[in-house]
């Protein structure tokens, strides 16, 4: 056991302690006037000296004292102190996969066919045929990102979600690659389960946040493998038309808008993380590393080290458990004494 300075696990409790101390402290105040009350219909001021002699009101302060540190040592051991610490190995139980998908109008651009989108839904559908054993998600992200499938072992729902996949599945325009992240990340629940975000995009990060997202996810472990979608020559972006037929998106100088695949910014995005990046060549090409990583990480040996506080909430329970014994046996009368 490492040696480590007193923490508590659980803080929250102690301003919740406070709060019962102050209305214990004032229900005790409370029950002693309505004693006095009580007394003072029951007899005259003048006798109540001889009835109040077996009364002991330095045994009555004795018992609300130890009422009142068994409520806080109550509390103490609620927060959880902690002190030492020690080493573990948790062992690997699978991975979990949250694909981010770009669903804005650049992924219309047909520079892979049938176009950047529907490309990138087939190779979101053969990996979980081919390689997936743990949980997989979906987020949409375009100026915005949603959480479309939290993680499940459910394949056939994922693929429905994948299938109802278009362009106006986010309302806002834009590509916005760090709120995709830090969306995929927030879907991840608190196992030890690897974590990997798949990033399918042409990376045209508009707001040029999607770096420093990287930087924050990686620091809770979270790996990014950024995939490709598009040439670095590019395309034009294909929209529907008034007509119902398919044509340029113009911006507004009325110019057809062309679309390139930014493999830089997706890059630096997935070495940021651990990850790696590589171009959807074709249907199953660009998500070869990651079912890599995914069957290197079954066969590493071990699990993952983790590090954690010793607790020693047991002490202060058992104190005020003796605290409240001592407290229920205590009365508040004189022992007669004898007489002489």
């Amino acid at each position: 056991m490492i040696a480590s300075p007193l923490i508590f696990a659980a803080p929250r409790w102690h301003s919740l302690t406070a709060g019962a101390v102050v209305l214990l402290a004032t229900l005790v105040w409370f029950s002693a006037k309505a004693r006095r009350q009580q007394l003072s219909d029951f007899a005259d001021a003048s006798l109540l000296g001889s009835l109040l002699g077996s009364h002991s009101a330095t045994r009555r302060v004795v018992k609300n004292t130890l009422l009142f540190l068994a409520v806080l040592l109550f509390g103490l051991a609620l927060a959880r102190p902690q002190w030492g610490e020690v080493k573990d190995e948790v062992q690997r139980k699978g991975e979990d996969v949250v694909f981010l998908i770009d669903t804005s109008k650049s992924m219309l651009a047909a520079d892979v066919r049938p176009n950047r989108l529907e490309r990138a839904k087939t190779a979101m559908r053969e990996f979980v045929h081919r390689h997936a054993k743990g949980s997989v998600g979906l987020v949409a992200f375009a100026g915005d990102a949603f959480l479309l499938c939290p993680p499940t072992m459910d394949y056939d729902a994922f693929e429905d979600e994948v299938g109802e996949l278009d362009t106006d599945a986010i309302s806002v325009p834009g590509t916005n690659i760090a709120a995709a992240i830090l969306s995929g990340k927030k879907a991840f629940d608190k196992s030890d389960r690897r974590k990997v975000l798949v990033l399918l995009t042409d990376g045209e990060d508009l707001d040029q946040l999607g770096i420093k997202a990287a930087e924050e996810v990686a620091k809770d472990g979270v790996t990014i493998f950024s995939i490709g979608v598009g040439t670095t020559g590019g395309a034009l972006i294909q929209v529907p038309q008034p007509n119902g037929t398919p044509g340029p998106l113009l911006d507004e100088r009325n110019q057809p808008v062309t679309s390139r695949l930014d493999e830089a910014t997706l890059r630096t995005i997935a070495e940021t993380t651990g990850g790696t990046y590589r171009r959807l060549d074709s249907v199953t090409g660009g998500m070869a590393d990651v079912a890599l990583a995914l069957r290197d990480a079954e066969k590493k040996p071990g699990g993952i080290e983790r590090r954690r506080g010793v607790d020693h909430f047991q002490w202060p329970l058992a104190v005020a458990i003796c605290l409240l014994v001592v407290e229920s046996l205590l009365t508040t009368r004189r022992r007669a004494r004898l007489p002489q």
